[in-house]
């Protein structure tokens, strides 16, 4: 069988440098034969120099232009059928610049799963190396703050897309191999070692490197080999933290991270109180709740800057009946490991990401928004719920 050939993909929001680290790669390549992919050529430096050297040849077949949409949504079928196309050439590696609003998972799907659709299969000639996310250490805190959505700034793929602008930063940061902190000569030294200290919290697994100009050692990006999804998948830090691999806190700029946990269920008008008045230490929280007014389901929730988004995350195994509860037991037991006698598998765990926070201050307010002994006796419809309703598939 012959050797598969590595790919590297580039994320980030728009503006982020994306292009630029690109260019830098391009002009450095140390002998690879490197076809990419971007979603808009316009600004790629392939000039006389780079094919008189023979590193890049600026053909049809060896670049591919992908535009009208991102490869992570409208483009994830082109991708996969120019990738089989690109599999036939002689090349050595190949880099992907998704659009600044792409979503690196999907991309990442793309080379793990085959499309059965298509009938193509880019694991068997194609080798995802290293997902890398570039991060506009300038921008990234106005970004943080906002409470865009892509459609406020007409970046949406359709008119469906209503994702926030900082939690597709999430998206990006928490899914990547390899942080680069562009930028970083427009930041003092403190504030740019901050922002690292937080890159680091949210993506303990990641390497984090602060560049300027996109300028970046191409060893640090090409053939690391440091993907693997199934890590990836569990390498965002709120996940490490419900997982119980706790990091320590960083004295210097006061960024950690704890679990609430709680086998009471939250009263539904008090913690819709306790979001409205969010914590403005708490940078990002992730993580599943029980209220008591939905017994069946249990509540996910997610926040970044401004953004918070409740959701289902699934029904509680203790809603199933008893024949069922049996059957799953006999096919996973390990989902019955943190089972309670009183109230199964129904539970609030959340994860706290923060600067300065006040973990007491943060544990006694959610501790008063759980039922009282007196409440925990009254029937459901004693409850107010204005809480958005989960979407339960």
């Amino acid at each position: 069988m012959s050797k598969k050939i590595p790919v590297t993909v580039l994320s980030g929001f728009l503006g982020a440098g994306k292009t630029s680290l690109l260019n830098h790669l391009l002009t450095n390549q140390q002998g690879l034969k490197i076809a990419i992919i971007v979603n808009d050529m316009s600004e790629i430096n392939v000039d006389a120099k780079l094919v008189k050297e023979g590193g890049f040849v600026r053909t049809e077949e060896n670049m591919v232009e992908m535009t009208n949409g991102c490869i992570c949504c409208t483009l994830r079928e082109d991708l996969i059928v120019e990738l089989e196309k690109l599999a036939k050439l002689d090349i050595d590696y190949v880099l992907i610049e998704s659009s600044g609003v792409s979503e690196p998972i999907p991309v990442a799907q793309s080379f793990v799963y085959a499309d059965e659709e298509l009938g193509i299969d880019l694991n068997t000639s194609f080798q995802l190396d290293t997902m890398v996310t570039v991060v506009d250490g300038q921008q990234f805190w106005q970004d943080y703050r906002s409470e865009d959505l892509l459609m406020d700034r007409q970046l949406h793929v359709s008119e469906e897309d209503e994702r926030g602008i900082v939690d597709l930063l999430m998206d990006q940061i928490e899914f990547a191999n390899v942080i680069i902190l562009n930028k970083t000569d427009q930041l003092s030294s403190d504030h740019a070692a901050e922002l690292k200290h937080l890159l680091y919290r949210l993506n303990p697994e990641a390497t984090i490197i602060p560049t300027k100009f996109g300028q970046v050692d191409p060893i640090e990006v090409l053939a690391t080999k440091q993907f693997d999804f199934e890590k990836s998948s569990q390498s965002a830090g709120w996940i490490k933290e419900l997982n119980e691999e706790h990091l320590p806190e960083t004295e210097e700029y006061g960024i950690s991270s704890f679990v609430y946990r709680s086998r009471k269920p939250f009263h539904p008008e008090r913690f819709q109180q306790w979001l409205e008045n969010w914590p403005p230490e708490i940078l990002r929280a992730k993580g599943f709740f029980w209220l008591v007014t939905r017994n069946e389901v249990a509540g996910f929730l997610s926040q970044a800057g401004s953004m918070i988004t409740l959701d289902a995350a699934g029904r509680w195994l203790a809603s199933y009946s008893q024949a069922e509860q049996e059957a799953l037991k006999d096919q996973d037991p390990a989902l019955f490991e943190a089972w309670d006698p009183q109230v199964g598998d129904r539970m609030t765990e959340l994860v706290f990401i923060g600067q300065s926070m006040d973990k007491k201050a943060i544990i006694s307010s959610l501790d008063q928004c759980l039922l009282t002994e007196e409440e925990a006796t009254a029937p459901v419809a004693a409850f107010v719920d204005e809480l958005p309703p989960f979407l339960v598939e």
